[in-house]
């Protein structure tokens, strides 16, 4: 059995106009291994009938533009060059005629290339789409492996590759955030009263990790910081952001614009858990006059934890000392659990008196250190230690868990478990931007915002999705 794959195009009046075969399959007795098409012969087919339609395209479309469009008089030529052009379906040549401007009109040149002008980016969005989407899901190495497995791309599309257009995406979403402020409260009480009605208060949790650096001059910046939180609505919907903390210019602007994006009103609660550290706790301020903040229960409760750890390694050498240690630690968590600051602070005083004797050994002094170092943390943070006891008997939150998956799943996954790659806060900044977008499930709509005037129809991996070519 023989099988003519042919592709019929025809013109507007139904004229055939091309009759192109792209494909002849052979087939014998029937067996398993040949009922239907392979991968191979789908990947040969798809890369023809891409060639021939895309092909025709371009050759009507230079047809047009050959007369001008105001006077109807046709245009000259002066040469003719070959632009590339990646699909999903392998990298075409075209040819791109060069025309002389008609003297109709004035013009800002003496040629133009229509096609070339057309066709800017090179690249097909829903290829762009793809490389950026599984680009910020995996290693570039891996998405070129997968693309390549799938799609009759051969050797045409590599991680540098992949790299630098994902970078582009990133690049643009960062184009199109608005500019730094230090405040995004405003209006006044009077206008807040005018509002409608809020929803529910939003919760947004903050917390920070760290990734490897590229670039190491020290040992000290072997590794930069970056920031991700995730807010979530009283219906359970949440969406999450990620930055590169020092390299991001506009960190407010960021959080404002998604907190806005979930319909965040000026008269709306929100409320705000950060682990207290400096970087985290000045972005979070002035975004909303009725938003609290607070200090995250767990980063408190960890402190004490290893404290506790560290009192029980004095030894039996210094029983009292550990028993004391041990218990006035209790009494801390006590105090810091109903929102009694002063009372906490008096004990922690007491217990680095207690500690800071003439007989420090190696335990007592690392602990000494921890004590002091939490009461600067405590001191820092007062303000934002609510009675977490109450807040946890009316089934309000009081820990920033919902983010720490968030870290897992932004940070830990993609850049630093079982990725040995030194990432530059450039790079890491712009994968974030994207990679926060496809886990918000929102990358296909930005896509499709962005290429939607045309409003061609492409397939997603056998998705429907309106895309550009």
């Amino acid at each position: 059995m023989k099988v003519k794959v042919q592709v019929v195009i025809e013109s507007e009046n139904g004229d055939t106009k091309v009759v192109q075969e792209v494909a002849l399959l052979e087939r014998g007795s029937l067996q398993a291994e040949t009922l239907g098409l392979s991968l191979k012969e789908a990947k040969a087919l798809l890369q023809g009938v891409q060639r021939t339609m895309v092909t025709q395209q371009a050759k009507e479309y230079l047809q047009q533009q050959s007369e001008c469009q105001d006077c109807g008089q046709k245009r000259y030529r002066k040469d003719e060059r070959e632009i590339v052009y990646r699909t999903l379906f392998g990298r075409l040549q075209l040819k791109s005629p060069r025309f002389f401007h008609c003297q109709c009109q004035p013009q800002p040149t003496r040629t133009f290339s229509p096609l070339a002008n057309l066709l800017i980016e090179r690249t097909v969005p829903e290829r762009l789409y793809l490389e950026s989407k599984f680009a910020s899901l995996m290693s570039y190495g891996l998405t070129t492996k997968l693309l390549k497995e799938v799609l009759p791309l051969k050797g045409e599309v590599n991680a540098a590759t992949i790299r630098n257009h994902l970078y582009q995406v990133g690049q643009r979403l960062e184009d199109e955030l608005g500019e730094e402020q230090s405040m995004f409260a405003s209006g006044c009480e009077q206008e807040w009263e005018k509002l409608p009605r809020p929803d529910l208060p939003l919760t947004v949790g903050i917390d920070g990790g760290y990734v490897h650096a590229c670039h190491q001059p020290s040992k000290q910046s072997a590794w930069f910081e970056v920031i991700v939180g995730k807010s979530i609505t009283a219906d359970g919907e949440s969406k999450c952001f990620g930055l590169v903390n020092g390299y991001d210019q506009k960190p407010k602007r960021r959080l404002f614009a998604l907190l806005k994006s979930q319909g965040m009103q000026m008269n709306q609660p929100v409320t705000f858990l950060s682990d207290g550290g400096d970087t985290v706790r000045e972005l979070q301020l002035y975004l909303n006059p009725q938003a609290e903040h607070l200090l995250d229960w767990f980063h408190i409760t960890m402190r004490l934890t290893v404290m506790n750890q560290m009192a029980k390694g004095l030894g039996t050498k210094k029983a009292q000392l550990c028993a004391q240690a041990l218990k006035d630690l209790e009494r801390i968590k006590w105090y810091l659990w109903h929102g009694n600051v002063f009372k906490a602070l008096q004990i922690i005083e007491d217990l680095d008196l207690i500690l800071d004797d003439d007989n420090l050994t190696p335990e007592q002094r690392k602990l000494l250190k921890s004590v002091r170092e939490f009461q600067t943390y405590i001191e820092n943070n007062a303000s934002f230690i609510p009675n977490y006891g109450e807040r946890y008997r009316c089934d309000e939150r009081i820990s920033t868990g919902l983010v720490e998956s968030t870290v897992n799943q932004v940070i830990s996954k993609r850049f630093v478990k079982q990725q040995q790659m030194q990432w530059t806060q450039r790079g890491a900044h712009l994968l974030l931007q994207v990679r926060t977008r496809v886990l918000d499930n929102e990358l296909e709509l930005t896509f499709r915002r962005w290429y939607a005037p045309s409003g061609q129809v492409c397939q997603e991996l056998g998705d429907d999705i309106e895309l550009a070519a």
